[in-house]
Parts: structure tokens; sequence; C-alpha cells
């Protein structure tokens, strides 16, 4: 396979999984507005610090408060990471390489790219229709993914979208667990506790996990048993262990492997050897933001493998 056609197919599964997961991230962010109890607080500076983006935001906007951080990260376009702008991105990666791909993926990536262009502007409107427009969002992009699941044959063009799908999905849990670091909790202590199990719960349903946690966890929220079963089950298909697990599975179908699986296997070791029963949001941000960083490296050693040839070319 060409590196060009596989670096777009790696970036399209990647926007698209942003998109998706930054209309999660919204979302999460706006229930925990919802169930703040008296005396607890949001910290808007801490949500873009947590989204990776405080320094680019600081370029555009001078306070950071909620109404412009929901148009940054909704249809900001010099915010390459705002769902609009994903989705752009992804619409026009599959553009050049339709053939590769389902013929009725290009209509339902267009027609997720229509939609958002159409209805973002009504989503920086009140949080109801931010709510809405983004499950519109949501449940467009979980149709692309599902007619990819069923009828792509799963070879090498295949490989790479679940390789993008799968680290970006792993670094967007890990952001959106960390959305409780903004969170400024009550002085008093049996409000603080309640508002811990509303964030908890908030959390799961973020990601679609309430009902599989009750499941295999159990009924009580509790914050290092969220933690565990969000980063290390793995079964539920948005948990970090899993979407490492999906990663190890396409590079070994990969030739020349070996460097990127050893840095997700590093990873793998680091998120194991992470002390989840201390839930602190300041301890547990640092973990966080070292998981981050291990998915970052990983990405490095990807695109250095896979893509660097057709890179070199377009740069001389």
């Amino acid at each position: 396979m060409l590196s060009r056609v596989a670096e777009s197919l790696y970036w399209m599964s990647r926007y698209l999984e942003r998109a998706e997961n930054t209309a999660r991230f919204i979302n999460s962010t706006t229930q925990v507005l919802l169930d703040l109890p008296s005396g607890a607080s949001f910290g808007w500076d801490v949500l873009l610090k947590v989204a990776g983006l405080d320094a680019l935001y600081a370029k555009h906007y001078l306070t950071a408060n909620e109404a412009d951080i929901m148009r940054f990260l909704i249809l900001d376009e010099r915010n390459p990471g705002s769902i609009l702008a994903s989705i752009q991105s992804a619409r026009e990666n599959t553009r050049t390489f339709r053939e590769v791909l389902p013929m009725e993926i290009w209509e339902r990536i267009n027609g997720l790219y229509l939609y958002t262009r159409d209805n973002a502007a009504r989503a920086t409107h009140g949080r109801s229709q931010c709510y809405e427009v983004l499950n519109g969002v949501i449940e467009r992009r979980q149709s692309v993914i599902g007619l990819l699941v069923g009828s792509m044959s799963q070879d090498l063009a295949y490989q790479f979208l679940k390789l993008g799908r799968n680290l970006e999905r792993a670094d967007m849990t890990t952001r959106i667990v960390d959305v409780n670091s903004a969170v400024r909790l009550p002085e008093d202590a049996a409000a603080a506790d309640m508002t811990r199990e509303r964030l908890w719960m908030s959390t799961l349903n973020a990601l679609s996990a309430y009902q599989m946690y009750r499941q295999h966890v159990g009924v009580h929220i509790e914050g290092p048993a969220v933690l565990r079963f969000l980063l290390r089950d793995p079964h539920f298909p948005r948990t970090v262990t899993h979407c490492l697990g999906e990663i190890e599975s396409c590079l070994s179908v990969l030739v020349n492997y070996q460097a990127p699986l050893d840095i997700a296997r590093r990873a793998w070791r680091q998120l194991d050897a992470m002390n989840l029963d201390d839930v602190s949001p300041a301890r547990l941000h640092v973990n966080l933001d070292n998981i981050q960083a291990s998915l970052g490296e990983l990405h490095t050693a990807i695109s250095r493998q896979y893509f660097s040839l057709h890179q070199q070319q377009t740069q001389q």
C-alpha cells in the first residue's frame, strides 16, 4: 500500500474519532455543569488544559468563558481539533481515495459534514441545543463506523483505519476522564462526596459506559472502580487497555512493526503501574498526562515507520 494512502486513511479515521469524542467531551462537561450542587464551581481554564488546547485558545480569545470555549471546540476552524474542522478534514481525506472504501462511505461522511456545517452555530445557543446537535454528530459518526465494520474487508487499508481510530480513542478517553479535575468541590464533606459520585456517573455516560459498568463492576459509582473500568477493562471498546490491544492487533498485521509495538507495550506497562486508588484531581491529571504523552510517542513512531516515505517526497 502507498504510504500516502495509508496516512490519509489513518488521519481520516482519527479526525472522525476526534469529532465524536470532542462531542462526548462537551456533553460530559454539560452534564457536569447541570449536576453541580451549591458550593461547587467549574474551572473553564482547567478544561482547556485537559483538552490540550489552552495555548491555542489564548492566541484567539481573551477570556476562558463558556460561550467562547464552546465556539472554539465546536465550530472555530482556527482550531484544527474543533468538531467542524475535524469532520471537514476527514471529508477531504476521504475524497482523495474514495476507491479504497465502500461506495456509501463518502455519502455518509459528506452527510455528516453537511449536518455539522448547518447546525454547528445552533450548538452554541444554549446547553439543550448543544446537547441535541452533538448527539446528532455522534449518531451520524457511529453510522459511518458501522458501515465500515460491516462492509469493508479487513485488509491493510482497514488496519490503518483501525489504528487511527483506536489511538485517537484512547487519548480522548483519558481526556474525558480528566474533565473531573476541572471541578472545584464544595467545602461541605457530604456535598463533596455527592458531587464526586455525580461526576463519575457523568463520565461513564459520556463514554456510553454506564450500563456496561453496572453489569461488569456493580451498581455503586466509586472513583477507583470507575477508573479501573475505563482505563483497564479489556472488553469495553472505549477503555485505554482495549484500544492498546486493538493497536497491537493492527501492528501485528503490518510489516516492520517492532518500534511502535515497543512503545505500545510500554504504555500498557505504564497503565498497569498506575495507582488507581488515588483519584485526587492533581494526581489523576499527572497520571493521565503521562499516558497521553506515551500515546503521542506511539503516533510519532507509527508516522515515522509507515508514512515517512510519503512525507519526505512531499517535502522535496
